[in-house]
């Protein structure tokens, strides 16, 4: 299941760095769940050339996400997001030394944030 989520994360971010051929079989792989041979008989190809193909697919996303870090910055803000949510979640009931540390650690997150930006 992690590879399908990783290979949707990569496809979002760079998919349309592909050409339109490749859209079509990677889509079809990924989010439609066809197996090769279903792929294969759709596009008139072997279920080998269907294998090469999403095989240089998945090589060409992963070597732009090497290059870009797109994927890892959008992950790492979206975790921090979630720890200042969770920080504010019960702020109103935390006294004002421990509001002040919560606070303290908002502007950390929110900084990181911003210089990942």
């Amino acid at each position: 299941m992690e590879k399908i989520v990783e290979q949707g994360l990569l496809y979002d971010f760079y998919g349309e760095l592909l050409n339109e051929h490749q859209k079509q079989i990677y889509e079809d792989a990924v989010y439609n769940d066809m197996s090769l041979s279903e792929i294969a008989d759709e596009q008139g190809i072997s279920r080998q050339g269907v294998h090469d193909l999403l095989k240089r697919c998945n090589k060409t996303l992963e070597g732009y996400e090497s290059k870009l870090h797109l994927v890892e910055k959008f992950q790492s803000i979206k975790e921090k997001i979630f720890l200042i949510n969770k920080l504010t979640e019960h702020a109103g009931e935390s006294d004002r030394e421990e509001l002040h540390v919560q606070l303290q650690q908002i502007k950390k997150l929110s900084n990181e944030i911003l210089d990942e930006l």
